[in-house]
């Protein structure tokens, strides 16, 4: 029988039933197309006619499946089951907006599971480029509807180098709630709280504005609801942009240098270069002795130079700081043309409302804390490379 055929007579066994065996179901039949010519299965042996290709039913009605149960004690049963399955792991009841958990849906901490507690995901901002110092971070709220609810959330961050065992030290770590809206952090984070793409859903931001340039920074996210428990872990690695550099400075600084090499070098003019490039950040450093060696080097490389007229010890404390430089940055650093621009871009900054007494445990819903929010500007210095002056070739982060 083609599938047409069958689903013709369900249609009509329902519009001659009475009793509505099949209520709920509306079937509407209609050809869409033919099976291709190369599916031999599709012939029918003898006919020319092809049967007619299967179509999905269209859907255009969504309603619970315990709607179509008659039975109103059935369908109240069947509804606190679904109710149950979907916000409560099937482990408890719904009790308006809150999961009533089984006594055997404890964990080992003896705190009730049976609602899920969701990962939250950590993020950077997508309208706030990071820069050498600059990085903002959000994710979306993850409170459901009816069961768990989120009284904070904890963000960890630490910069890691090889000095650091990643996994003892943690790094420092702010609590939304009670260090962030509440004034008590300091004035290099903020933190602030929009609404998502959907009106119902929050969106919070934090943004760090006194990290260091050329660093790797670790940042983990984790949910607490108002039992206690912790979601799983949310991290973000990135590596800050490399530190600014005034690039005509640093050109400058190498003629003076040249010129205090150049020549017979008193003691005077020896200690004065040795104190014009240990005052200069290792990056400044490496910029100079970029444009010493692309003008003079025919007369003497840098490293070179100031080993002849610094003397070993000096020379060594000058270029020994050149390690700090990381190969990322000294590649960007090797550039023919480093511009300077700076760029201003808005972020949000809330504080509570409310006053939260010392000394007290709180178990208050996250989302429910009123905030006032206000608009700020950030300035941003950034570094872009290029081979050519007025056009950059490579992104500054």
């Amino acid at each position: 029988m083609p599938f047409i055929t069958y689903l013709s007579g369900l249609l009509t066994a329902q519009m001659l039933s009475d009793d509505q065996l099949i209520s709920g179901v509306e079937i509407h039949c209609e050809e869409k197309g033919r099976c291709p010519s190369t599916c031999h299965l599709c012939r029918r042996p003898g006919k020319e006619q092809l049967s007619p290709a299967p179509v999905l039913l269209e859907i255009n009605r969504v309603v619970p499946l315990y709607t179509l149960i008659p039975d109103n004690d059935t369908k109240e049963a069947f509804r606190g089951a679904l109710m149950s399955s979907y916000w409560c792991s099937g482990k408890g009841d719904v009790i308006e907006d809150w999961c009533r958990c089984d006594l055997n849906a404890f964990d080992e901490n003896g705190l009730p599971n049976c609602s899920p507690l969701p990962q939250p995901v950590l993020r950077l901002s997508p309208s706030v480029e990071p820069s050498s110092t600059v990085v903002s971070l959000e994710w979306l709220d993850v409170q459901p509807a009816i069961g768990t609810k989120v009284s904070d959330y904890v963000l960890q961050h630490k910069k890691v180098d090889e000095y650091t065992d990643t996994d003892l030290y943690t790094g420092e770590s702010l609590s939304f709630a009670d260090d962030l809206l509440s004034g008590l952090g300091t004035s290099c984070v903020a933190a602030g709280r929009s609404h998502g793409e959907i009106p119902e859903t929050s969106l919070y931001s934090v943004i760090f504005k006194c990290l260091e340039p050329d660093g790797l920074y670790k940042f983990t996210l984790y949910a607490v609801d108002t039992r206690g428990r912790h979601s799983e872990l949310s991290t973000v690695t990135l590596r800050t942009a490399c530190p600014l550099v005034d690039d005509s400075k640093a050109e400058e600084i190498a003629d003076k240098i040249y010129n205090l090499y150049n020549g017979y070098t008193s003691g005077k003019e020896q200690q004065t270069a040795y104190n014009t490039l240990m005052e200069v950040s290792a990056s400044m450093l490496f910029r100079v002795q970029h444009h010493y060696n692309a003008h003079y080097e025919k007369f003497g490389d840098f490293v070179w130079r100031s080993e002849d007229e610094l003397g070993p010890r000096k020379a060594h404390l000058i270029l020994r700081r050149l390690e700090k430089v990381s190969s990322h940055c000294s590649t960007l650093l090797r550039s023919a043309y480093i511009q300077s621009r700076t760029d201003t871009m808005p972020y949000l900054f809330c504080r509570s409302e409310e006053v939260r007494p010392a000394g007290m445990v709180w178990y208050n819903i996250l989302k429910d804390t009123k905030v006032t929010c206000e608009e700020k500007m950030v300035s941003m210095l950034r570094n872009t490379y290029g081979e050519s002056k007025g056009r950059s070739t490579v992104s500054p982060f």
